[in-house]
């Protein structure tokens, strides 16, 4: 990178790449498709990996590298939950996952099968100081049949199919984890696997035998990782760990173990109480709807509703809190005199016979502002439009 490249970059830092790409002319000195890639890296870097984008002089890899790159929140998360000497990262990509590894470590193997991705390793690890980081360009399955054993495998199959779609099966993912769960559990105690937010867990739990942990992480209410750990011992129970983070900068957690989740019995309400409670992403994909109910003593509406209630606010919830303003039934009368109180409003439907659009068009609202309606059906099966705000003090 020449100094007029680099003097480019910085000045640019905020410009629209894809015009910048056309004004090579203009910069007869700048190494321009060099320059793009930067500034487009630096611009997908700065919310997701802020660690990254002070770093001035880091190089940064093709589009998709960056794309499928866990973000810092993830990232520090999963460094938080091992711990050991030595940690194999058998899928190194842009680093990201190995740096925050290498605060918790004494050393770590960043292994990659790209050349290119290993030579902006060499390059970026120094200048973010992490030099207990080993880097080598080898096969994922290469490296693991000649390694020593060591404390932790982490893993992030690609999930991309042959013809570029996204896999979303485990068997479809490369490397095949199912495949290889017995060499990778000869070679450490601890395996950590990233895996898509859209994998089933019942999927999950047939493919991997030796699961002991499913960790189930989203950032700002959108669930962002489903992580997996394997471990080389007989497992008597699977706990899975649900954890968002808000944007307030603090988060939500509920663990549970599975067979628990499986034994619970939610209480069910035959009205809407004062509170009415909507778990967050984490606890959606976790399939914990009976034990939530069962631990923090709120009533669930019906069994496929998802929607929770009380006559005591539950500030603990890991989800909304909106406090009931009122209860509308399905009746042309009903739906009249709800038009009538309420003209914008966020909408929601959870075991409802109706969309959101198709709704919306019947109720003749407009989208936003501080209400909120959710359509679903109570314990009785009588549908119902539940008119409420949202309670600032708990959903902050």
């Amino acid at each position: 990178m020449n100094d007029a490249t680099k003097i480019f970059i910085k000045e640019h830092v905020n410009d629209d790449v894809y015009t910048m790409a056309l004004q090579i002319s203009k910069y007869p000195d700048v190494d321009m498709p060099f320059a793009v890639r930067q500034i487009s890296g630096k611009q997908k870097v700065i919310h997701k990996i802020p660690s990254f984008y002070e770093c001035d002089d880091l190089l940064y890899p093709q589009k998709l590298s960056l794309e499928q790159s866990s973000s810092e929140i993830t990232a520090n998360y999963k460094a938080a939950n091992c711990k050991g000497s030595v940690i194999i990262d058998l899928t190194g990509g842009f680093g990201v996952d190995s740096f925050f590894f290498s605060k918790k470590f004494k050393r770590v193997f960043y292994v990659e099968r790209q050349e290119e991705l290993c030579v902006l390793a060499k390059h970026n690890f120094p200048l973010l100081g992490s030099p207990n980081i080993s880097v080598l360009n080898e096969l994922a399955e290469n490296y693991l049949e000649q390694t020593e054993k060591v404390d932790w495998i982490y893993l992030d199959p690609a999930r991309r199919t042959e013809e570029g779609k996204k896999a979303v099966l485990l068997s479809d993912c490369e490397p095949n984890v199912a495949q290889l769960e017995n060499k990778l559990l000869n070679k450490a105690s601890h395996v950590m696997i990233k895996l898509s937010p859209m994998i089933d867990i019942s999927e999950l739990r047939r493919e991997l035998k030796q699961i002991s942990e499913i960790h189930i992480i989203a950032v700002e209410n959108e669930c962002k990782e489903v992580v997996t750990i394997l471990e080389n011992r007989i497992i008597d129970s699977v706990i899975v760990k649900t954890i968002n983070f808000k944007k307030n900068g603090l988060s939500e957690a509920f663990d549970f173990d599975i067979e628990a989740e499986q034994k619970a019995v939610a209480p069910l309400s035959d009205k809407v109480m004062d509170y009415l409670y909507e778990p967050n992403a984490a606890i959606m994909k976790s399939g914990s709807f009976r034990l939530i109910s069962e631990k923090l003593q709120v009533n669930k509406l019906h069994t496929n509703s998802h929607l929770y209630t009380s006559d005591h606010v539950i500030p603990d919830f890991p989800g909304r809190v909106f406090n009931v303003i009122n209860v509308y039934d399905f009746s042309k009368e009903s739906l009249k005199s709800l038009h009538t109180e309420v003209r914008k409003a966020n909408l929601s439907v959870r075991n409802f016979p109706l969309t959101v659009n198709e709704l919306r068009k019947k109720l003749k609202l407009a989208e936003g502002g501080e209400d909120y309606i959710f359509a679903t059906t109570l314990s009785d099966e009588k549908k119902v439009l539940v008119h409420c705000k949202k309670n600032l003090e708990y959903n902050k």
